[in-house]
């Protein structure tokens, strides 16, 4: 069904499915009853007739493989020709960066040393204000790289050759050594999207937020169920929505980042089993080939029975001529 053909009480879930307005309303106004005081409470207006609704959608981490930040900056690059200089700057200009020394932009004077940056954040409105700064959790094995002592005195030399590799991706620093990382699974992330995003559009966005490197056609979303269910979510369809009908408690639906060619979809059927210890498993097993063999025999005598019965009919019919 086709977003164009509905009336205008649906909300389309998918490009095959809708849903009633005044129903995902009812399950909205619970869902914000349950983040009741919290930043996850969800806004809704309409605009000529269709339904929007906003906020933030959390979503875990579930890759396997590790991800690369981007090392080019989306910022355009800022050129100050000699004559601009104020007083009190350097007489000379400042070098081009080069490629070989890993300083991918120059953000003229605002460029700050490595050991006093911050996560930049957006003034653009309070509703900006919940959005958590980009931060990614690392694996174990990616944070014990990283020493917990106190740090050792450096030579000029090789404090310089680090600070060379360290620079500025739109506020936060990029650092060779810990580009190429696995998040960690199940951590939490969360973008500001509305219920008209696809699926693509939500992966697009939390790419960019972190700058990284992968296109969103290499990732999918999946609904994870506390019972071990999972489905993935279509290009087509909307997460937001999808979060709202699955319930406000992540405790039963969590929404995953998957890869694409790894992530598995887990059917109802088979995820009532999956919780089962293996002895449980194997005696259901057992029980299922049991049952196998006796409709095997059931069948063998049955058709057995049938060509007794039909030879016994050739053989009158050849009696008679």
């Amino acid at each position: 069904m086709k977003e164009d053909c509905l009336p205008s009480s649906h909300v389309p879930i998918s490009d095959s499915k809708s849903i009633q307005k005044s129903e995902l309303l009812g399950l909205l106004k619970t869902y914000n009853c349950y983040h009741e005081g919290k930043s996850f409470q969800l806004r809704h207006r309409e605009e000529e007739g269709t339904l929007i609704i906003e906020g933030l959608l959390n979503i875990a981490w579930g890759l396997r493989r590790p991800i690369r930040l981007q090392m080019q900056d989306d910022r355009e690059q800022v050129h100050l020709p000699s004559t601009s200089w104020m007083p009190g700057w350097p007489s000379c200009p400042p070098k081009e960066p080069s490629p070989q020394n890993g300083n991918i932009t120059a953000q003229g004077p605002s460029i700050q040393p490595a050991h006093k940056a911050e996560s930049s954040t957006d003034s653009s409105g309070p509703l900006e204000e919940a959005e958590e700064a980009p931060q990614l959790m690392r694996t174990k094995s990616d944070a014990s790289c990283m020493s917990q002592r106190r740090p050792k005195c450096r030579a000029p030399g090789e404090a310089q050759r680090i600070r060379r590799h360290r620079f500025s991706i739109n506020g936060h620093f990029y650092n060779h050594k810990t580009s190429v990382f696995t998040p960690a699974y199940g951590s939490v992330t969360n973008v500001r999207v509305n219920s008209t995003m696809t699926t693509l559009q939500v992966l697009t966005l939390l790419l960019n937020k972190f700058r990284v490197e992968d296109g969103p056609s290499e990732f999918a979303l999946y609904i994870v169920h506390e019972s071990g269910e999972r489905t993935k979510l279509k290009d087509c369809e909307y997460p937001l929505i999808s979060r709202i009908l699955h319930g406000p408690c992540e405790k039963i639906a969590r929404m995953f980042l998957m890869e694409a060619d790894l992530g598995v979809e887990v059917p109802h059927e088979v995820a009532q089993y999956i919780k089962f210890e293996m002895p449980v498993l194997d005696s259901f097993v057992e029980k299922l080939k049991e049952e196998e063999e006796r409709e095997i025999i059931k069948l063998t005598m049955k058709f057995q029975a049938l060509r007794l019965t039909m030879l016994q009919r050739l053989e009158q019919l050849v009696e008679a001529k």
